[in-house]
């Protein structure tokens, strides 16, 4: 069982009992987030959907990132997290919404923007906190944690 499964069960059963809903926009966790919600029987109640938008394009068409954003600062970068977390809450119409894009290696990494480099989001019904991280490992160690990082952050806001 991954670490954050137990969590992820009450994360479930908070949003059940209060009636709302989740959705994630995932790039370099590649669906990751979404996996573990589905993993937990009862996820349908509160899990909207989720899209995996690994390329640029298909962050401007899906999520609606504007191409300046993406050619100024990069997929990688606190713009380009908050419009994915604006665009995913727009089309599920979901409570709670959690985006990431980084770079999980081992290539891609740059001085400015190393591999590791990830910003994370979360959309409440309240407020909206853009995360930017720094973790180590290989490219599964590091999509792993980013994975359980977003988990914890949600349950952290959600007073589990």
């Amino acid at each position: 069982m991954k670490k954050h499964t137990q969590i992820v069960i009450k994360i479930i059963q908070s949003l059940t009992i209060k009636g709302q809903t989740i959705s994630f926009a995932e790039s370099c966790t590649g669906g990751r987030i979404a996996s573990a919600f589905t993993a937990i029987s009862g996820a349908s109640v509160v899990f909207n959907g989720s899209c995996v938008t690994y390329s640029n394009e298909i962050k401007h068409q899906w999520l609606g990132v504007e191409q300046k954003i993406l050619e100024e600062e990069g997929a990688v970068s606190e713009a380009c997290v908050t419009q994915m977390l604006h665009g995913m809450q727009k089309m599920a119409q979901s409570d709670y919404t959690i985006a990431v894009s980084g770079i999980a290696g081992p290539t891609g990494g740059t001085p400015l923007k190393p591999v590791g480099t990830l910003f994370i989001g979360i959309l409440t019904p309240i407020q909206e906190v853009i995360y930017h991280e720094i973790f180590t490992g290989d490219r599964a160690s590091i999509q792993e944690q980013a994975t359980h990082f977003a988990i914890e952050k949600l349950a952290i806001f959600l007073k589990i």
